[in-house]
């Protein structure tokens, strides 16, 4: 068995092993294992309660990686994140502490309630993967990968994410709440002693590592792409950028996204190359938070998502 094989079976495993804590958010779990492939980020959006954190918490567990929380409030500051300087009595010196994002996994809780300036602290973390602090720069750990939720509910003293930070987000995860059978399996696990602060004791193990994670990226870059298909992602964010309904389409960075998301699908389903359906599955996810309304469309009732399946309807598939 190869090691590509091996860091597959290990990451298939993972799914099952939080669906031990954490029922009926299969998607979810898929999203955030792409954003790890892909080396991207993932938004999550969902109301409180629908196990966001229990889900980031459960999936650094099976996979053996380190994990930090942040919860992000009006007053924190950039320096409660990345790090700060600290004088050190005992050597007379300033000297670095790390802050939360020295992290593999780092849940960045309702990232929508803090500062423009801590939200861009985290960009630079994001985009660069390293902290700069008193001039000099840090580099974060391998894998790193930033969870951020926010909530749908529109509260006082939100400060919305501007586009250019939205579209640094490879994807974004909706985490509804549960249908009743699953939301009756929930409270049932409850109801027979489940402690979701125990993971071991529900039985969570780690399945899978960080070098498995590392095989599996590698092996995502390997995975094919016709031109044909190129040119179908490329043409399907053209198509949003020209939709009446829409004031911003879909960036480059948003077709580039788009075929990262693609790949690393088709590799997690056990193939080397990527196909237009491949593409069609992970649109809505990789490229709807990209998009913006006209007012007037907003006024009217017209959803993102349904401007963006009459995109996917609109463009012809290679055959």
């Amino acid at each position: 068995m190869t090691d590509h094989t091996r860091a597959r079976e290990a990451l298939q495993a993972v799914r099952s092993e939080v669906a031990k804590a954490v029922v009926g958010q299969d998607a979810a779990v898929t999203g955030l294992l792409i954003g790890l492939l892909s080396r991207g980020h993932v938004l999550l959006e969902g109301v409180p309660g629908v196990a966001k954190t229990l889900l980031v918490r459960t999936l650094a567990t099976a996979l053996s990686i380190d994990t930090r929380r942040v919860q992000f409030t009006p007053d924190l500051m950039p320096g409660d994140v990345t790090g700060s300087m600290i004088f050190d009595a005992r050597t007379t010196e300033f000297a670095f502490r790390p802050g939360p994002v020295f992290t593999n996994l780092l849940l960045a809780d309702e990232i929508n309630r803090t500062p423009p300036k801590t939200q861009a602290a985290l960009l630079e973390a994001m985009e660069e993967r390293q902290v700069t602090v008193d001039g000099t720069s840090r580099p974060l750990p391998e894998p790193f990968l930033v969870a951020a939720t926010q909530n749908p509910v529109e509260y006082e003293g939100t400060y919305p994410l501007p586009e250019a930070q939205l579209d640094r987000f490879l994807l974004k995860v909706v985490l509804p709440v549960p249908p009743r059978d699953q939301e009756i399996e929930v409270i049932s696990r409850h109801a027979h002693g489940f402690d979701p602060r125990d993971l071991a004791a529900a039985g969570v193990r780690a399945v899978a590592s960080g070098e498995d994670l590392l095989a599996g990226a590698l092996a995502v870059q390997t995975v094919g792409v016709a031109p044909e298909v190129v040119a179908y992602v490329v043409d399907l964010c053209r198509a949003t950028r020209t939709a009446p309904s829409l004031s911003l389409g879909a960036s480059p960075r948003g077709a580039t996204a788009l075929l990262a998301t693609a790949r690393a699908w088709a590799w997690l389903n056990g193939r080397d190359f990527v196909t237009p359906d491949d593409v069609k599955t992970l649109a809505h996810a990789t490229l709807a938070h990209r998009l913006s309304l006209r007012p007037e469309a907003e006024l009217e009732g017209v959803s993102v998502g349904a401007v963006l399946q009459t995109a996917l309807d609109a463009v012809p598939v290679p055959r």
